[in-house]
């Protein structure tokens, strides 16, 4: 919103400098955004005379002008090249030091061509407020000398621009912000009163209104035997100030008051109007062109204004070019109506059509005031087009804006954190447009003024269906006074300041924080870091996949089957993202970069619905390191993988078994199943299966792995006692095992965990043997154990009697004989 300091006064009567008046407006939350003075880079310029001037000696397009630029500079010598620099001519003068703006130059005395120059003659277009021209500005041939140029071209006015926050649209009228400035101290606002102008004559056009959810009120009046010639200068100086462009008398009208009372108007030419009734109704996919040009399709949840002809405006928005005014017009139809805010504004986000009026009427306008408004606009019509005004005419009424609001005074400190006496802020309230209805020592009651269509608005809760109605009436009522009472709060604060509301830090929810994250999406990052730790880049694919890669890695029922994909080759629902990943290895490979470490956590599908997948996979070779050769990847290293992820998700690692029936896309022989319990599946892993590879062109070693993180279960939430470390040194003993060639390393392992729980800390596999040594058909494991006392030393008895429990447990679990 943008308004000058001169237009500001005439409603603010305050003798301000323009650095206090933007200093208030920031503390009272009208946040100022800029200042444009343009006096402030004219302040240097002077109007002058040229005394004489002469033809330079030594240059024939130069003239030597003898100035008179006022106190200073009484006489002063100016070399000067334009053509129309002759004597008694009124011209701008720039003494020496002054900075140019359109050229960019500082004016400096010295001599050109041999004659001294103690200054310069200036074009408007020098000054930066004019086009190229032949020469110097020439000035009225009375005008005084030695006077400010900024002063004599009426430029002494500052321009404010402010932010303008959704719920303040009294702030977007010049005397709603004179009126919050006169509020907090820095004047008084004047008296505004619109003259009545009587009707000579019925109006010829009148109102009919269909569409009251979207305009509950309209006025209007004919005005006939008008001028509409460019408006006055004063009037076009007022728009131009604040980026408006003059049009024609009866346009800068209605944008006058846009901005100096915030009530948007429109003005029809009767001539051009259809008929002898303007309807506001609904759309029809009617197309109208607006007065920018353009072309929109009406809707029905648009608000129009039609004649005879068809839609003519976009009501509360645009008008329309078919019966805009022009040089022509001597009849006009001056509407004047309150829309609806949220019609207004869905129906310009529909057509990103962006106006004053749309800014105006979405925010809230005075629901008081057109009466009043039009009035003024007539008599300003008269006063500068001429013309007879007819009677007023109307559809609708107005609507019931009356509405209290009370505070607690205590309230202020309480919840706004700032102690103001009971009569200061009641004074405030006043000054706002605020009346008192009641008032006692704890609090006060208040008429809201019709312009504060912020203040104890109607809210909607949403509620309980179940809720009592007699319950649900009271919540809303408490939650309105509430609201009411906040919204009073807010106006008395900022009318004391801003910067003298202490900042006070919201209390703490409680001594710890609230967890950010779910145990879900904890368990996916710690999945992602890890993965990552491990050398593993991580990916993000399509869900959908081609329906034949989908199939190698399991089934493809016809419900996960796209109907209408975003591509001939993504019409699946991907089984799992090892589909994706394989894609990836296929495309680098072909392109010369074969070792890769890929995963992605996504979504796999199946006909039971989806689920996350955690899935990795390792192609090519390991990266070479000094003193080893790169090693082909294994399914060692997808277990590792595999096992890692479960870890961080919390599964109980001492409960994982593995067994050999993974999915068919894995090799049969070098993959597994990790499950927990018999039943429960926490993921696959291993090789890819070679008839897979081979279909795909690959012909390098490929492991993956799926794991299910959302299976894994809970842990247990126990409380955690204190762990219990041994004051006594562990000590390690090595078995040899000879058992039957199909017998898992797992199984053996288990048995010999179990023999002695409360002394055996730990057991692993360190050697697997198969050869010439043992007979056929068997291998030797070697196993280590970590013996822990916990509460004494071991003798040498005792730790024989643990070996020999390992030893009995392994050959009743496995049927296993000690290696001699």
């Amino acid at each position: 919103m943008k308004f000058s300091l001169s237009w500001l006064r005439e409603h603010l009567d305050t003798t301000a400098s323009v650095e206090d008046i933007c200093a208030r407006l920031n503390t009272i939350g009208l946040e100022v955004e800029g200042i444009e003075d343009r006096g402030a880079v004219l302040a240097p310029f002077r109007t002058a005379r040229i005394l004489s001037a002469e033809q330079h000696p030594n240059a024939d397009r130069l003239r030597v002008c003898q100035v008179d630029a006022g106190e200073g500079f009484a006489r002063v010598q100016v070399v000067c090249g334009a053509p129309n620099a002759r004597t008694g001519l009124s011209v701008i003068f720039a003494p020496p030091g002054t900075w140019i703006p359109g050229s960019d130059i500082t004016i400096k005395a010295g001599k050109i061509r041999g004659e001294a120059s103690g200054g310069m003659l200036c074009s408007l277009r020098e000054l930066g407020l004019g086009q190229e021209t032949d020469g110097i500005a020439e000035l009225p041939d009375d005008t005084v000398v030695g006077q400010s140029y900024a002063l004599f071209a009426d430029m002494d006015d500052p321009v404010i621009e402010i932010a303008i926050t959704p719920n303040r649209g009294d702030a977007l009228a010049i005397r709603g912000i004179a009126r919050d400035l006169a509020a907090a101290g820095m004047g008084t606002l004047r008296p505004w009163l619109a003259e009545t102008v009587e009707g000579t004559f019925a109006s010829p056009l009148s109102w009919a209104n269909t569409f009251t959810q979207a305009c509950p009120w309209v006025l209007g009046r004919t005005i006939r035997g008008v001028r509409n010639g460019p408006s006055p200068e004063w009037l076009q100086r007022r728009l131009e100030s604040v980026g408006l462009r003059p049009i024609s008398a009866l346009v800068d009208i209605t944008n006058y008051f846009a901005f100096d009372l915030g009530r948007p108007l429109h003005v029809f030419d009767v001539a051009k109007v259809g008929g002898k009734v303007l309807t506001l109704c609904r759309g029809e996919g009617e197309t109208l062109r607006t007065l920018d040009g353009a072309e929109h399709v009406m809707t029905v949840e648009d608000c129009v204004i039609a004649d005879a002809n068809g839609v003519q405006s976009l009501a509360g928005i645009m008008g329309g070019e078919a019966t805009g005014v022009d040089a022509a017009t001597t009849d006009v139809f001056v509407e004047c109506a309150l829309f609806d805010p949220v019609h207004i504004a869905l129906s310009g986000r529909r057509h990103n059509l962006h106006s004053d009026a749309r800014q105006r009427f979405e925010r809230g306008v005075d629901q008081a005031l057109p009466p009043a408004a039009l009035e003024a606009a007539t008599r300003m019509i008269l006063d500068l087009c001429g013309g007879e005004a007819s009677e007023v005419v109307s559809a609708g009424a107005p609507p019931a804006w009356q509405r209290d609001a009370h505070l607690r005074f205590a309230r202020i400190a309480t919840l706004g954190g700032l102690t103001v006496a009971p009569d200061q802020a009641v004074a405030s309230l006043e000054g706002l447009g605020f009346e008192v209805r009641e008032r006692d020592a704890q609090h006060v009651v208040v008429s809201v003024p019709s312009w504060r269509n912020d203040i104890a608005t109607p809210m909607v809760l949403d509620q309980a269906r179940d809720l009592p109605p007699e319950q649900a009436a009271r919540t809303a009522q408490g939650a309105m006074a509430v609201d009411s009472e906040v919204d009073l709060i807010e106006e008395v604060l900022r009318l004391q300041g801003m910067d003298a509301v202490p900042a006070v830090s919201l209390p703490p929810v409680s001594a710890v924080p609230v967890p950010a994250l779910t145990a879900a999406q904890v368990r996916v990052a710690s999945a992602r870091r890890h993965l990552a730790a491990r050398g593993l880049l991580e990916t993000v694919g399509f869900s959908f996949v081609a329906h034949a890669q989908a199939a190698a890695f399991g089934e493809t029922p016809e419900s996960l089957h796209l109907l209408n994909p975003i591509a001939a080759d993504l019409d699946q629902m991907r089984p799992t993202p090892l589909v994706n990943l394989l894609n990836a290895v296929q495309h680098n490979a072909a392109r010369g970069y074969p070792d890769l470490g890929l995963f992605e956590i996504g979504a796999g599908f199946a006909e039971a619905g989806q689920r996350q997948v955690v899935a990795g996979i390792r192609s090519g070779h390991s990266a070479r390191i000094p003193g080893h050769a790169a090693m082909p990847v294994d399914l060692w290293a997808a277990k590792a993988d595999i096992l890692e992820v479960l870890r961080i998700a919390g599964a109980a690692m001492e409960g994982l078994s593995i067994t050999p029936d993974a999915p068919a896309h894995y090799h049969p022989g070098r993959s597994g199943t990790v499950r927990q319990g018999p039943k429960l599946v926490l993921g696959y892993f291993g090789q890819l299966h070679p008839a897979l590879l081979s279909e795909r062109g690959i012909d390098l070693p490929v492991v993956g792995f799926e794991a299910f993180i959302e299976d894994v279960p809970e842990p247990k939430r126990r409380r955690r006692a204190p762990p219990n470390l041994s004051p006594f040194q562990p000590l390690h003993r090595d078995f040899a095992f000879i058992v039957a060639g199909d017998v898992p390393a797992e199984k053996l392992l288990r048995a010999v965990r179990g023999a002695e729980r409360n002394l055996i800390s730990a057991v692993s596999l360190f050697d697997v043997y198969e050869g010439d040594k043992i007979p056929a058909g068997y291998k030797s494991m070697g196993v280590e154990i970590t013996i822990q006392p916990i509460d004494r030393n071991l003798t040498d008895a005792d730790i024989e009697a643990v070996c020999a429990r390992v030893i009995a447990a392994a050959q009743k679990t496995c049927n296993a004989e000690l290696r001699g």
